[in-house]
């Protein structure tokens, strides 16, 4: 898949070859494989709120975690986002999960 066809339009972003470039000459990945690892960064951070704390949840659960531990630690980690997500209390990250 060129660089472009596929995250690219997801996110609405315009391709870059000169961020291609560069993490293919500081990592050593081929054009093709920094473009896709680009890619999936960007999808990841492009991904809303409601989906990341619901799968964050998810795979807290599964390790034994409790919720009041879930939800300060998803609140920590919202924050901490390229993009930080806004504050949200455990109320709304409770509705976010269980409706």
């Amino acid at each position: 898949m060129p660089f472009g066809s596929g995250w690219a339009s997801l996110t609405g972003m315009k391709t870059s070859s000169d961020l291609v470039g560069h993490v293919a000459a500081t990592t050593g990945l081929t054009p093709a494989e920094a473009a896709r690892v680009i890619g999936d960064v960007v999808a990841y951070f492009a991904l809303p709120v409601e989906d990341v704390v619901r799968r964050r949840h998810a795979e807290l659960k599964t390790h034994g975690a409790k919720n009041p531990e879930i939800f300060a630690r998803i609140a920590a980690e919202l924050e901490h986002r390229v993009v930080a997500a806004p504050r949200l209390s455990e109320r709304q990250l409770r509705r976010m999960i269980y409706g």
